[in-house]
């Protein structure tokens, strides 16, 4: 193993105990150390982390600052024991990712999207894919939160599913109403007459038995959009299972502030339901939702024409 591989796993290693999870980073910063050491090179200089981080040519430039972030970050860390190492300006390649727009599934949009897996052509994958979107759509969990649910996870006695070592290392409990752990419950039985002998403790089942792949997740959940019909709002606002988790923290910030309630005093209990690390992150959805930033508004305007 040369020293640069041991280095970028010893820096993998140091992040991951803080909690990140560094999933897709880590991959990204193999495929770099590789790339080092087919040039032979002994360290990270600025002219190789950028010929690697802008390939392949002509791809989005965000891919591109998106590579050599993972190598200017390694570099950071690897200077720290290696003087000769070279970091990357932080104004090269300064393209940066705008935050999507949520996309704002109807009831009746989802409820199609459940009975599109109906055409899937595996029993199993048909109402594994049905629970996951219903999971998602009541519950607010992340995507890979709802794919790491063991069996244990699922409590029918308390009526929740438990989060563990989610996103920064935190876990939390996540309580649901009696119609989904009914769902819960059939799925389980259901799943266990498909598959009685699966091969791992996963709660959500792939046709083989194994814990679902993020990637076949969302190449399967792209198929039932297009069978549904589900087109994009805008370039930045399209049908994501990610936003199933939206819609949940959305419809609850629009509920209070029908009700009148201090959506301010109640953002640190969404922010933990959601497992949000700060309410600062859940307050981001008042400004990416055009219906709540109109009800901010005629709550505001009474004060405004006060002082006016």
């Amino acid at each position: 193993m040369s020293a640069l591989r041991t280095a970028a796993e010893d820096y993998l290693e140091m992040r991951r105990a803080l909690g990140y999870k560094l999933t897709s980073q880590g991959q990204l910063l193999a495929a770099f150390v590789a790339y080092l050491e087919q040039a032979q090179a002994a360290t990270v200089t600025i002219e190789l982390a950028v010929a690697w981080a802008t390939e392949p040519a002509g791809a989005d430039p965000v891919w591109w600052a998106k590579r050599l972030s993972v190598a200017r970050q390694f570099a950071r860390y690897l200077q720290t024991i290696d003087p000769t190492c070279e970091v990357p300006p932080a104004r090269l390649l300064p393209y940066r990712a705008r935050r999507a727009t949520p996309y704002p599934y109807t009831p009746g949009e989802i409820a199609a999207l459940m009975r599109a897996t109906d055409a899937l052509p595996l029993p199993l994958e048909a109402i594994t894919y049905r629970t996951l979107i219903g999971l998602l759509a009541v519950s607010g969990m992340r995507v890979g939160e709802a794919i790491g649910l063991d069996r244990s996870d699922v409590d029918h006695g308390d009526a929740l599913v438990r989060v563990i070592n989610s996103k920064f290392g935190k876990s939390r409990e996540v309580p649901l109403d009696a119609s989904a752990m009914r769902a819960l419950g059939a799925y389980s039985q259901r799943r266990d007459q498909l598959c009685p002998r699966p091969l791992c403790d996963a709660f959500l089942l792939s046709t083989a038995g194994t814990r679902l792949h993020a990637a076949n997740v969302r190449r399967v959940f792209t198929r039932l959009v297009r069978a549904v019909g589900l087109k994009a709002r805008s370039a930045r606002c399209r049908p994501r299972l990610h936003d199933l988790r939206h819609r949940v923290a959305v419809n609850t910030l629009l509920d209070w502030h029908r009700a009148g309630i201090d959506v301010q005093a109640r953002l640190p209990w969404l922010a933990t339901y959601m497992g949000h690390t700060e309410p600062a992150n859940t307050f981001w959805y008042m400004t990416a939702t055009p219906e709540l930033l109109g009800l901010v508004a005629e709550r505001l305007e009474p004060a405004l024409e006060e002082i006016a």
